[in-house]
């Protein structure tokens, strides 16, 4: 049996990791929504064409994709210290991780909205909607379900991103299994935190599929 103290300690551990992984995918789809959008709507079959813009955007955000998390955390050290103040903890952690998941939502979400169907697309601009109205109007609420599912997945990326930011001090679970597990060599914390982090992965997993589901207008 844990002694209270790390009982404790994992339940802090815990709220650290909700916050840190609520947080970062709530700001990372403020930015990965807009920038999915954008790629979509400037493709050369897309509502209003911009290839420079597309093209640029493209390539930016696959580089950031492409770098592995750990070395991201570490290459954004600056930024965050310049951010935060600091490198340690959970809010420090959360500017990496809004950094290296923001490019993989924006990928998501271009791919759920490509899913929409075209001639609800064509049927919107022969009434003269217009390309904002388009987008909220129509593409946005079709591609709903879709992006639910994206959405959690993407949580799920970004919890798996927490818990490496444990190993430079990140806080949450990632920490105790690193502080615990790695460097004490006590294995039974090991298992437990591993645990833990599977059933807040299926949770955040079965709710969004639930949640889509519900909303999916094509399984009615």
């Amino acid at each position: 049996m844990f002694s209270e103290e790390m009982l404790n300690l994992f339940g802090e551990g815990t709220l650290e990791t909700f916050y840190m992984v609520l947080t970062s995918t709530l700001l990372a789809y403020l930015i990965g929504l807009p920038l999915g959008v954008l790629l979509v709507v400037s493709d050369k079959d897309g509502i209003h064409p911009m290839p420079i813009i597309n093209r640029v955007l493209g390539v930016i955000i696959n580089l950031l994709r492409s770098a592995p998390f750990l070395i991201l955390l570490v290459a954004l050290t600056p930024v965050t210290r310049a951010i935060v103040g600091t490198t340690l903890g959970s809010t420090a952690t959360i500017v990496p991780l809004v950094i290296g998941s923001a490019p993989f939502i924006a990928r998501m979400v271009e791919s759920s909205i490509k899913e929409v169907d075209r001639g609800v697309i064509e049927a919107a601009q022969s009434m003269g909607a217009s390309t904002m109205q388009i987008v909220l109007r129509v593409m946005l609420p079709e591609a709903k379900p879709s992006l639910l599912v994206g959405a959690a997945i993407a949580i799920t990326t970004i919890l798996g991103y927490s818990a490496m930011a444990g190993f430079v001090g990140g806080g949450g679970l990632g920490t105790i299994a690193v502080n615990y597990g790695v460097y004490r060599y006590q294995t039974d914390v090991m298992l437990v935190t591993l645990a833990m982090l599977v059933i807040i992965v299926q949770l955040f997993q079965e709710l969004g599929m639930r949640i889509a589901t519900r909303i999916d207008k094509r399984r009615k």
